[in-house]
């Protein structure tokens, strides 16, 4: 029996039905996924090198890439940062990682959420894009929690070619993101 991945269900059912749906006139026309990016700001953990450098192991186990420290642009004196400081660490994910990403996204990690109600619908933006917040990186079932020293949250922002919110918001239900019925 084979395990049926998001991949799979994109190409085989989602596809088709959002032609269906939208009367898109070409296979191409149909929303896909461009990009996913996980981003974690530091902030104060920034200053302390040991929790930084936690934060950036998580990230590289989480995501299965190595991820990218990011840089203030310029110093904001009530964010006490100066310009060049290292505010956050940030991975995008395209291909095969992507795909993976999303897998254990959808059917591990967000189950795993305590009190999850499913993803707010005002979490795609006009242009088609999922953003979804998460407030403790211990969901992912590649961090163990006896090892953990610092918690922290991320934002996942999944990219796609979907035009507006209504189609947006289709393609990630018939995807199989947990999307609240509003």
């Amino acid at each position: 029996m084979k395990v049926v991945t998001t991949k799979d269900k994109y190409i085989e059912t989602v596809v088709p039905a959002m032609e269906k749906k939208f009367g898109y006139g070409n296979v191409m026309a149909a929303p896909r996924i461009l990009k996913v990016v996980v981003n974690v700001g530091t902030g104060k953990l920034g200053k302390e090198g040991d929790k930084a450098q936690e934060v950036f192991d998580s990230i590289m186990v989480i995501a299965g890439q190595k991820p990218v420290k990011t840089k203030a642009k310029k110093a904001i004196a009530g964010f006490k940062t100066r310009e060049g400081m290292e505010v956050g660490v940030k991975v995008t994910l395209r291909g095969k990682r992507m795909w993976s990403f999303i897998d254990r996204l959808v059917n591990a990690t967000l189950p795993r959420t305590k009190d999850f109600q499913g993803i707010p619908v005002s979490s795609v933006d006009s242009n088609g894009n999922l953003n979804i917040g998460i407030k403790e990186h211990l969901i992912f079932p590649e961090i163990s929690p006896e090892q953990v020293k610092t918690i922290f949250g991320m934002q996942v922002t999944v990219t796609s070619t979907a035009k507006s919110k209504e189609e947006g918001t289709e393609f990630y239900r018939l995807l199989g993101f947990p999307l609240r019925k509003n």
